[in-house]
């Protein structure tokens, strides 16, 4: 990962930790991909909400994806966990998935681990963003 596009709000990443460090969290096990999302936290670029980029997925941000495979795209928003809902596009910043969007912006190419096999996605576009329009504490 590029990490010039790993970007985070101090809000984001005080909520993330306190998840992390959850019962809930701690009941998943010890899955690798929550290992490096917890590297991805520490290694972030931590700005304030007002000064992040419009084209960066923070949480709660809504995106449309890319997968470059076949061709298929599909418009998402990037939730806690308790929110997620993937028949409604809600998806978990505790996936694999999930948590490697986080922090990228538009047109990035990620790699991520599905279901046993490695997939290249890109990010097309930010639709919504809540600091965009001002809402700092979603």
């Amino acid at each position: 990962m590029n990490v010039s596009n790993n970007v985070m709000t101090r809000t984001d990443l005080r909520r993330l930790e306190i998840l992390l460090a959850s019962e809930f969290t701690q009941a998943i096990g010890c899955k690798g991909y929550l290992t490096r999302f917890e590297q991805k936290l520490d290694d972030a670029k931590i700005v304030d909400s007002h000064e992040v980029l419009p084209n960066v997925v923070t949480m709660n941000s809504t995106f449309r994806l890319r997968e470059l495979r076949t061709d298929e795209a599909h418009t998402y928003t990037l939730v806690y966990p308790e929110e997620a809902c993937i028949a409604e596009g809600k998806l978990s910043v505790l996936t694999p998935l999930g948590s490697e969007i986080l922090g990228h912006c538009a047109d990035d190419e990620i790699l991520c681990r599905v279901q046993d096999r490695d997939e290249r996605r890109r990010i097309e576009t930010v639709s919504f963003q809540p600091e965009r329009v001002g809402a700092f504490n979603m």
